[in-house]
């Protein structure tokens, strides 16, 4: 009896969250600054470094757009709304 192989579930492939892009890019940097690190490691590093920070600008763009959605008045016209994470308190 010849039955067809079972078809494994394929996942989607799943975006690093941001914050630990951005751990992780920390990390790459506190390497780089090493003096130790030999001229064959610091290239690899800088590569994972420059492909972390574009991930990074990129989910940080698509945030930005969501909150510009979110903005928009039931009219259409957008808002223009300055995103202020702490408030200034008057003294």
């Amino acid at each position: 009896m010849n039955t067809p192989p079972i078809a494994k579930k394929v996942e989607p492939v799943k975006k690093p969250d941001f914050e630990r892009s951005l751990a992780r890019l920390e990390e790459v940097v506190r390497k780089l600054e090493s003096p130790q690190l030999s001229l064959d490691d610091a290239m690899k590093l800088f590569e994972e470094g420059v492909e972390l920070s574009r991930e990074c600008q990129k989910q940080l763009e698509e945030a930005e757009g969501r909150v510009e959605i979110l903005l928009k008045k039931a009219d259409g016209k957008m808002v223009a709304q300055p995103f202020d994470p702490e408030p200034e308190t008057e003294s």
